[in-house]
């Protein structure tokens, strides 16, 4: 039976055990799960609802309102052992459905899923009022932990969870499940060297779906022209799904992404680029940063960064950026069937500045999560810098200036480091904690990190 530390289940720990402690709670527990299509809330769920609890776990369809019924019905009656109240029932509506499934729970936990809301929501018009009422009368009186999922985003927080929602106030607790840290992707790739995974990590990100799609008895080359650069790959076509299922007008925010992918990072080079003004430009942008695929980024030297300008917008996703770099640009090429050239002259040269952007996300994550011991201090704040030997900038709940440092392959001297190092102590007015980075060829610790002694430049 899988476990919370289950090995093949990489990631997630944190939250499969809080959803557990919320099964094992005792009380009425109403939950809404909600993230991007491929971050892992399926099995996520389904690993919870294999635990040592009864459970039900749903999956809708985009089907009429009675087929569903019919489905849950089926499933209802797997999760509580066969039940034979159900043999010949029909349930009229979704009120009569989880409240049947209430009594039938007694007083013993029963988790139930209902995977794909939006789904439901689609052919069930008020579905919402349905589960409101149904919680006010029976749910929260009731053994019940009753899970509502969804990858659409969007709906999710302005159908489900904003205070206009039916549902605003009942639930219990939430959740947007993120995609998985830079460290935990390592694990996805046992067969290969630290730098491969690393680079794994650079086209993917921390998407589960897309990273289990790369193989680690293939070369990354390998794996980029068979799941990205041709149209039977599975990965070809899935930026669009994702753009499709968020967004009514998915061919403005391509070119916005587009935009944002060849180098324009201010919104007025991007209003430029996609041909449209510098107001409906922001409102895409605002759109997508809410989704969390842009991010607008202040550098931590900016004095006023609510009012700076330069805020500079970059795509969060690294899977997006690498789509809008090296896909869109060539799918005549790739449908033309030349993906193993796309491959060779426009994708295997920018593996170096690939490699450096994803050696970048990991120092970060380390910055935010798990520097404060070698800083002594808890780190607030973190930002990227564009030194050449600086490359992230954190500051301590104390006030003090943390310098991540990456030294260049072949660097020479050190006044090019002094520049930097004076640079930010005339911003912060303190000298900076050096902690200098590097890749390991260890998956169990990918990065060195070792704090320069204070009075010492390196």
């Amino acid at each position: 039976m899988a476990t919370p530390t289950d090995p093949t289940f990489i990631g997630r720990s944190d939250e499969l055990a809080v959803l557990t402690e919320l099964a094992n709670s005792g009380a009425p527990e109403l939950f809404v799960l909600y993230g991007r299509r491929r971050v892992g809330k399926t099995e996520l769920l389904q690993r919870l609802c294999s635990l040592e609890h009864r459970a039900v776990y749903f999956l809708a369809a985009q089907v009429r309102e009675k087929d569903n019924l019919r489905a849950f019905r089926e499933a209802l009656k797997e999760g509580l052992g066969g039940d034979a109240l159900l043999d010949g029932i029909e349930f009229p509506d979704w009120s009569t459905a989880l409240g049947f499934a209430a009594e039938r729970a007694g007083d013993k936990r029963l988790i139930l899923v209902l995977d794909e809301f939006p789904y439901l929501c689609d052919s069930s018009k008020g579905l919402p009022s349905q589960v409101q009422q149904f919680w006010d009368l029976r749910g929260k009186h009731s053994s019940l932990m009753l899970v509502l999922c969804g990858s659409q985003v969007s709906f999710m927080e302005k159908e489900v969870l904003a205070e206009r929602s039916p549902l605003f106030g009942r639930r219990t607790g939430q959740r947007r499940l993120e995609p998985l840290r830079p460290t935990e992707t390592l694990s996805f790739f046992p067969n290969w060297p630290v730098k491969d995974r690393v680079m794994a990590y650079a086209i993917l990100g921390g998407m589960p779906a897309y990273l289990r799609r790369f193989s680690d008895k293939r070369t990354i080359p390998e794996n980029i022209a068979t799941e990205i650069l041709r149209p039977e790959g599975y990965l070809f076509d899935e930026v669009q799904f994702l753009l499709r299922s968020e967004l009514t007008t998915p061919h403005t925010y391509n070119s916005i992404l587009a935009a944002v992918a060849k180098g324009a990072h201010r919104i007025g080079d991007i209003a430029l680029n996609v041909g449209v003004d510098s107001p409906t430009a922001g409102k895409y942008l605002h759109v997508l940063r809410e989704l969390r695929l842009v991010e607008r980024e202040v550098p931590i030297t900016d004095p006023d960064p609510l009012r700076s300008r330069k805020g500079r917008y970059r795509i969060s996703d690294r899977f997006l950026a690498f789509h809008f770099r090296h896909l869109q640009p060539n799918l005549s090429l790739v449908h033309a069937g030349r993906g193993t050239r796309v491959l060779s002259e426009m994708v295997e040269p920018d593996f170096p500045r690939l490699f450096d952007e994803a050696r970048l996300e990991f120092i970060i994550d380390h910055l935010r999560r798990d520097a404060a011991e070698l800083a002594g201090d808890e780190i607030v704040e973190v930002g990227r810098h564009d030194g050449q030997f600086v490359r992230a900038v954190g500051r301590t709940f104390g006030g003090r200036t943390v310098a991540a440092i990456v030294v260049p392959p072949g660097a020479q001297g050190t006044a090019a480091f002094e520049n930097e190092l004076s640079g930010l102590k005339a911003v912060f007015d303190d000298d900076p904690i050096k902690l200098v980075y590097g890749i390991t060829a260890r998956p169990d610790r990918v990065l060195e990190v070792e704090r320069v002694p204070d009075g010492e430049l390196l």
